[in-house]
């Protein structure tokens, strides 16, 4: 197993560490928002929903778990890797200015904007989730997202929220991608199609996570 280890602790490792978890993140984002979309199927359907997941409760805890684990990995990988490529460098801060200036924005800002992303997954976790594992018994789920005090009713919150996805799609512009250049085959004859894929990852699924916000807070609570 050594050589595993061996492997995982490499540069070449962590890429590929950064590039599997990322893709796994994507893949859960997809399931959230399906499930998040039962918000506008009204009351009964959302609280319905998030009763079917509390049955399955063990299993629920356990996917809990893991994503808990993927996000460390692509987090402190991410970490690793940019302290790793800064010692390395034999760049002056004026050369390394200037090869910035001419590369991607979204690849430039990976770190502030996953830090920004990270601390709106905090904020999260301690308001909306956190409720839902506490006030459980009252099955009021529904009122609790679109409420007035934690949820989308509440304007700093909703433009939190908008935020940070808008700063999520910014991220997997240029991640999503990279994720495909680590294992080569972005720019194959499969480029194409990663391409048209990718819009699915940094446009449709952020928009759609900013359509609850929009409809809950500025339309339909009105503030």
């Amino acid at each position: 197993m050594n050589w595993f280890f061996q492997f995982i602790n490499s540069s070449v490792g962590k890429k590929i560490t950064m590039a599997t978890t990322g893709l796994l993140l994507c893949l859960y984002l997809v399931i959230h928002l399906l499930g998040n979309l039962f918000l506008f199927a009204g009351p009964e359907a959302f609280n319905a929903y998030v009763e079917g997941l509390s049955s399955l409760k063990p299993l629920v805890r356990f996917i809990e778990v893991i994503l808990t684990l993927i996000f460390l990995g692509h987090i402190l990988n991410a970490l690793q890797l940019t302290l790793n490529n800064r010692k390395s460098s034999g760049e002056t801060s004026y050369t390394r200015y200037e090869a910035n200036s001419v590369s991607a924005v979204s690849s430039r800002f990976m770190g502030v904007t996953g830090s920004i992303i990270f601390i709106f997954l905090v904020v999260h976790l301690q308001t909306i989730w956190f409720t839902f594992q506490t006030h459980h018994e009252e099955g009021q789920f529904y009122q609790v997202v679109t409420g007035n005090e934690i949820g989308f009713g509440n304007p700093v919150y909703a433009i939190f929220y908008l935020v940070a996805v808008f700063l999520l799609g910014f991220h997997l512009r240029h991640g999503f991608q990279s994720a495909f250049q680590t294992f080569g085959i972005r720019y194959n004859k499969y480029g194409k199609l990663i391409e048209a894929i990718a819009v699915l990852f940094w446009l449709i699924i952020p928009v759609g996570f900013a359509t609850i916000p929009i409809y809950f807070g500025f339309l339909k609570g009105g503030f």
